[in-house]
């Protein structure tokens, strides 16, 4: 990871086409066919809407000025939150950007008041949510590929008033 801590800010509205194709190339990096990719691009969308939604916050991680990544997540729930994305940029996965990520959504998700974050999560990137804490929990039908069923997890959160303050001070509520 860049030596510099990467910045965590709320996505802006323009920002949702970039996000979209980020999501896009991010899926596209684990060798999925032209027709899987065709399938899931509607799902891997985001709107302008999308970023307005109360009960949704996306976040994105730049690096220098550039995105390098973003998470959104959505309360679904007292007490629980959906990651509902996270992507890395292909060219930095594998540097620390997506942990960064995870942890910010984590962090967010309990300052919201979430005892649990629910994912779910590419095949690809079960070991990955393992490592975040999350515990596979089952499988549900993806929302693009009707019969296919990618893993369910489950993060337990706990955040001391500390971070949570952090997290408020990081991440505000100011959707532009």
């Amino acid at each position: 990871m860049n030596k510099f801590r990467p910045l965590m800010r709320p996505a802006k509205c323009s920002e949702a086409s970039l996000l979209s194709e980020l999501a896009v190339r991010s899926k596209a990096y684990w060798g999925y066919s032209a027709d899987f990719m065709k399938a899931c691009r509607k799902e891997l969308a985001v709107s302008e809407d999308d970023i307005r939604d109360s009960f949704r916050e996306y976040v994105v991680c730049e690096i220098d000025g550039a995105v390098v990544g973003y998470f959104a997540i959505e309360s679904i729930c007292q007490g629980s939150c959906e990651l509902e994305a996270l992507f890395v940029e292909p060219a930095h996965i594998g540097r620390g950007y997506g942990r960064a990520l995870i942890e910010a959504a984590k962090s967010l998700a309990a300052y919201r008041g979430a005892r649990t974050l629910i994912i779910q999560g590419d095949p690809n990137a079960e070991k990955f949510y393992t490592a975040a804490g999350g515990v596979r929990v089952g499988h549900r039908e993806s929302g693009s590929i009707p019969g296919r069923f990618p893993p369910e997890f489950r993060v337990n959160l706990a955040l001391d008033d500390s971070a949570t303050a952090d997290v408020h001070r990081s991440f505000g509520s100011d959707k532009v």
